[in-house]
């Protein structure tokens, strides 16, 4: 407890850490507090141990649990679950990757199956294909957009069926509700990578998903300089998410969570502007002769465009645009190193466009026949939009393919 005049005379490192504390307002702030402290203080050893047990609310140590932490995770549930009459909760994490870890650590165990799109962020294919089979988990990768191939590959062993509502970098659209049903009907749970598309255009629980993962880094954050991950889904399967974060150890930290919560009030504002000017950029480089195709699900020619317009909220087709340049590799790394107005850099979601190489980058750990199977070019090239004016985005992208 902190000293106080009259208790008897202590020692002066003893003063020095028995300092008043500060006030606490009557008012309510205007922005969210930020709670430091890894540590929290008890009156009594019972109370410190009920906490602990669970016995009774209350924070103890920042890696299990923070409020900053726990308000940002509880502000993305309200979002997502917006449209539910059923509560949700949420979980934060230091990354998207380790949101994603730790669900299917939580889902899965040795001699479980997970069903997967094989069009997927390359860490997620990795995680999957790689660390988790060694732990004895294993993945079947399919077309996700042929639900009788997601069928067949079900096995009375699946735990989890898993997909992005917006495909990494293809832009494949998921049918979220059949996507469910299948799941469901096994005895699974739809777990939906949603950070391409955020609470903004598509909320995956209202159409059957289990849990619903972001990495914040990108359009929850929103302006490229703070990292995190949330997890999303009714309280029960969101406490043994919760388990394994604190076994894990991949909490978020105090200063992150603000930086996200933040990020959460101009979410619909950017995400509109960076959709608008998507569409716009796909329509004006589809067609052009240097182009091959271009994946946006706005563009009449995407697969999915129908079921797009279906599951996405304000005409909103997402802002990331995947260009296949004709000439392959070679073709495809000069195209992306002639861009002057977009940016050769990582990550995606944030206030400047951003391109990257796929097969070198998000990507770089499929060989090319995972790549084929993923429906990627050796040339593809990743634009996640931002705040530009859109005519100068297409200008830009028009000269470096008139330049090539």
């Amino acid at each position: 407890m902190p000293h106080t005049p009259g208790s008897g005379h202590v020692g002066e490192n003893t003063r020095a850490l028995s300092l008043p504390e500060g006030p606490v307002p009557a008012e309510r702030p205007l922005r969210m507090p930020v709670h430091r402290a890894t540590t929290y203080a008890f009156d009594t050893s019972q109370e410190f141990a009920d906490v602990l047990s669970g016995a009774q609310d209350g924070y103890s140590y920042a890696r299990i649990d923070s409020p900053t932490v726990d308000a940002f995770a509880e502000a993305v549930a309200a979002l997502e679950g917006a449209g539910l009459d059923t509560p949700v909760r949420g979980q934060s994490f230091s990354s998207g990757m380790g949101a994603l870890s730790t669900v299917f650590m939580a889902l899965t165990e040795a001699g479980a199956h997970v069903v997967a799109s094989r069009s997927i962020y390359g860490n997620t294919y990795s995680l999957l294909d790689g660390l988790l089979r060694r732990f004895g988990v294993s993945t079947d990768f399919v077309d996700i957009t042929d639900l009788d191939a997601v069928r067949a590959a079900v096995r009375p062993e699946t735990r989890v069926v898993f997909t992005e509502t917006l495909s990494n970098p293809t832009m494949t659209v998921s049918d979220l509700p059949a996507l469910a049903e299948i799941a469901h009907g096994a005895g699974a749970s739809l777990v939906v990578d949603s950070t391409f598309a955020s609470p903004a255009i598509c909320r995956p629980l209202e159409f059957g998903a289990d849990v619903v993962v972001h990495s914040a880094t990108k359009y929850i954050g929103g302006h490229s300089d703070t990292t995190g991950g949330v997890a999303v889904a009714e309280p029960a399967l969101i406490d043994r998410v919760r388990a394994a974060r604190v076994d894990l150890g991949p909490c978020l930290a105090p200063d992150e969570a603000y930086m996200l919560h933040r990020g959460l009030e101009t979410l619909p504002l950017r995400v509109a502007r960076q959709c608008e000017s998507a569409a716009a950029f796909a329509a004006a480089l589809e067609g052009h002769p240097a182009v091959e195709r271009v994946d946006h699900p706005s563009l009449a020619s995407h697969p999915q465009h129908d079921l797009a317009g279906k599951l996405f909220d304000h005409g909103r087709f997402g802002g990331v645009v995947t260009v296949h340049p004709k000439g392959g590799w070679d073709a495809g790394m000069a195209f992306a190193d002639r861009l002057r107005v977009s940016t050769i850099a990582a990550s995606l979601g944030g206030t400047h466009t951003l391109a990257g190489h796929v097969a070198t980058t998000t990507h770089r750990t499929m060989n090319q026949e995972e790549l084929d199977a993923a429906g990627i070019s050796s040339g593809a090239v990743r634009f996640s939009i931002g705040l530009e004016d859109p005519e100068d985005l297409v200008e830009d992208a028009l000269q470096a393919l008139d330049n090539g």
